[in-house]
């Protein structure tokens, strides 16, 4: 009850920037109880109490967008207020990464390793398909694309039946990403690289593109949730829907859009800038 009262989103609007500081609070609350707690399945257990932290703001800026739809008709407008939203979700969603991943680099390898266990299981999985694939060029743009747009799907989906059910995709898709910069960073730590290297360089070699993917399936949960919203409060009179279902589809096109250029700079740009470096 505390945390759900922490901020609201007014506030969180005036002050995107101290969302991070939120997301590492939460994130870090929700890792040490559930190493404390839950040992065992401490993996899954974290993921679902940062996200229990979290549904109160994300459940009320996303009914705010909803109100946001049916005072204002032009539609420039109300996608100005959506990124006011979405700036301080993502910063939001950085701490709770930055979170995680400074977690499974300070402690101690044989418990981040259990803490970790299922995201490490589906990085393993991930590489093991990339590896025996024999996926190059375009073959593996088109398979990060797809793989990427079912992501999008699910954020819709989960928010539309959930409320703001894509938060759990998106901490358990930050938690997977800091398990992999915690395993980048402990690598490259046995040779020449220092902390202060080699961790902003873990952040750029998966966040370069990852901003990007992050922010289309931001925009697809909101997309989602306007559309949910709109039911639960019988906002279905022809005007109204109307400029609903006009804003979740040009919330949904946008996404798309910005997954196609997070492919690309995944697949043709980040290859290119961590070849300076490694």
């Amino acid at each position: 009850m505390v945390l759900e009262i922490l901020i609201g989103p007014k506030r969180a609007e005036a002050h995107p920037k101290l969302m991070f500081l939120y997301g590492f609070f939460y994130a870090s609350i929700a890792l040490l109880l559930s190493l404390w707690i839950f040992k065992s399945q401490a993996s899954i257990i974290m993921v679902f109490l940062t996200v229990l932290a979290c549904i109160p703001l994300l459940h009320r800026t996303f009914k705010r967008e909803e109100k946001y739809d049916l005072k204002i008709d032009s539609e420039k407008l109300i996608m100005k207020e959506h990124w006011r939203a979405l700036k301080f979700l993502l910063f939001l969603f950085f701490g709770i990464l930055v979170a995680y991943a400074f977690w499974f680099i300070v402690l101690p390898e044989s418990i981040s390793t259990t803490l970790f266990s299922s995201q490490i299981e589906t990085i393993q999985s991930i590489n093991g398909k990339v590896v025996f694939g024999n996926f190059i060029g375009e073959d593996v743009f088109f398979k990060i694309l797809i793989n990427n747009f079912k992501v999008l799907l699910f954020c819709i989906f989960f928010s539309f039946f959930y409320g703001a059910g894509a938060l759990f995709i998106l901490v358990w898709n930050a938690s997977v990403i800091s398990a992999a910069m915690g395993i980048f960073v402990r690598e490259k730590l046995s040779t020449i690289f220092s902390y202060f290297h080699i961790f902003p360089l873990a952040l750029m070699r998966y966040m370069t593109h990852g901003v990007f993917e992050i922010l289309a399936y931001f925009i697809g949960g909101m997309a989602g949730a306007l559309i949910s919203f709109a039911v639960i409060n019988s906002h279905l009179n022809s005007k109204q829907i109307k400029h609903v279902l006009i804003d979740t589809l040009d919330l949904t096109l946008i996404a798309l859009v910005i997954l196609l250029i997070g492919a690309l700079v995944e697949v043709y740009f980040t290859p290119i800038i961590m070849s300076f470096f490694l």
